[in-house]
């Protein structure tokens, strides 16, 4: 099996892709109110800056969704008729002027797919502790001035009509199904075993300038919404996560990013991904084969056609990952070999 992965440097409000081409975005966006964007959405609207220097914060939070609306208008275009979207965003609290608040945009992104026509589906939660040894903000031990701290974000997922289709026993759906354990943990609506983790970047600017998610997360998602082959899209690429999840997961994928530096500095992130690729299925097969050994083999009705573990299910029988054999450059970014993965080697 080939998949594709392009590039591009660009602004993803205006996209070079064929309308309904896209099956999964997974993506995550600069968070409007986080001070660290502030630079990245004035330069896209200095109206944004204007109203931030007169602490017009409404105001402020307004435009930098509107920058953010006009890519989700895009999304809508290139998105296929029962396409998944899920975006990572975590709320913002922030002083403005004299006033402390909080700044929703789970909120504020929802009501921009609704209006776009698109069904918010139940989201998901997943913890990010703060690294902080403070874990309120505001007036210490003394009531009532204190604030919780903001340890989690939001996964908001969105389809664009209804349900997909496939035909009847589908091949490629059947080998990307996942086990049943996997399906109860990950379709949980709180995740509380995914960390945020610094990333690795040789350029400190890089790393200051990235807000990029752990792995984990963008590669549950692309197995939980999308089957082998299917095309993933990441609108606010950055430092690449969504592309090393999908090369992983047997799936293409294409991303937009506007700056340049951070495709530039993509090869180092892939280097040994062959490895690497092994050892996630490698951990998937050991945690289902613990899962056997706790719940005792004769709880488990069926035995999976490719791997000698038992099953729960018969819609897990045909599972089958895929490792990553080979990178390959090309014009428009890498092409990626994959093999049937075999635990034994």
């Amino acid at each position: 099996m080939r998949t594709e992965h392009a590039l591009h440097v660009g602004d993803a409000r205006d996209m070079s892709l064929a309308d309904e081409s896209v099956e999964l975005v997974v993506t995550s966006p600069p968070y409007p109110m986080i001070e660290m964007w502030d630079e990245a959405f004035t330069d896209l609207d200095p109206a944004i800056g204007t109203a931030l220097e007169s602490n017009d914060g409404d105001a402020a939070f307004e435009r930098m969704h509107a920058v953010l609306d006009e890519v989700w208008t895009e999304l809508d275009r290139v998105l296929a008729e029962g396409a998944i979207v899920c975006v990572n965003v975590g709320d913002a609290t922030r002083t403005v002027g004299d006033r402390f608040r909080v700044y929703p945009n789970h909120v504020r992104i929802t009501r921009t797919f609704r209006e776009l026509g698109f069904d918010p589906l139940p989201d998901l939660l997943w913890r990010k502790p703060a690294n902080s040894a403070a874990k309120f903000m505001g007036s210490g031990m003394v009531p009532p001035n204190a604030y919780p701290t903001l340890e989690h974000e939001h996964v908001l997922v969105f389809r664009k009509g209804g349900p997909r289709s496939f035909e009847p026993r589908s091949e490629r759906r059947y080998e990307s199904a996942y086990f049943w354990e996997e399906r109860n943990r990950w379709f949980s609506d709180l995740w509380t075993d995914v960390r945020g983790i610094a990333q690795p970047l040789e350029s400190d600017d890089l790393r200051d300038r990235s807000g990029a998610f752990p792995f984990a997360l963008p590669y549950r998602l692309i197995n939980m919404f999308s089957t082998y082959g299917e095309r993933v899209l990441d609108p606010f690429w950055g430092t690449g996560t969504t592309t090393l999840a999908a090369m992983v997961a047997g799936r293409n994928s294409v991303g937009y990013e506007i700056d340049e530096a951070f495709v530039e500095a993509f090869p180092d992130r892939i280097e040994g991904i062959e490895a690497f690729s092994r050892r996630v299925l490698t951990d998937r097969l050991d945690a289902h084969r613990e899962f056997v050994e706790r719940v005792g083999r004769e709880e488990l009705s069926y035995i999976a056609e490719h791997y000698d573990v038992p099953v729960r299910t018969k819609q897990e029988r045909r599972i089958r990952f895929y490792a990553v054999d080979a990178v390959e450059r090309t014009e428009t970014g890498y092409e990626v070999v994959h093999r049937p993965f075999d635990p034994a080697g």
